[in-house]
C-alpha cells in the first residue's frame, strides 16, 4: 500500500493530499530514507514523521485496504 494512503487510513495524518505533501517535503522516512508519496509500505516497517520541531515514529503491524475507526490502532504502534 502506498504510504499516503496508510497514513491516511491509519488516521495518523487526516488527509491523503496533506500526506503528499509531508512526503514532497521530505518530512516521512520509511526505514531511515525519504519517502515519496508513492513508497510502498509493508508489515514491519518504521514510519517517521516530522510535525515542525517533533518527531514521531510508528512501526507498521497490519495493513488493510478498509478499516473502522475503533480498529485503526491496530494497524501501527508509537515507538
Amino acid at each position: 500500500m502506498r504510504i499516503d494512503k496508510y497514513l491516511k487510513l491509519a488516521r495518523i495524518i487526516k488527509r491523503r493530499t496533506i500526506a503528499q505533501e509531508a512526503c514532497d517535503h521530505q518530512r516521512v522516512l520509511v526505514n531511515d530514507k525519504v519517502a515519496k508519496s508513492s513508497t510502498v509500505v509493508k508489515i514491519g516497517d518504521i514510519i517517521e514523521i516530522k510535525f515542525g520541531t517533533q518527531t514521531a515514529k510508528y512501526e507498521v503491524l497490519e495493513i488493510k485496504e478498509h478499516v473502522k475507526k475503533e480498529e485503526t490502532n491496530n494497524l501501527y504502534r508509537i515507538l
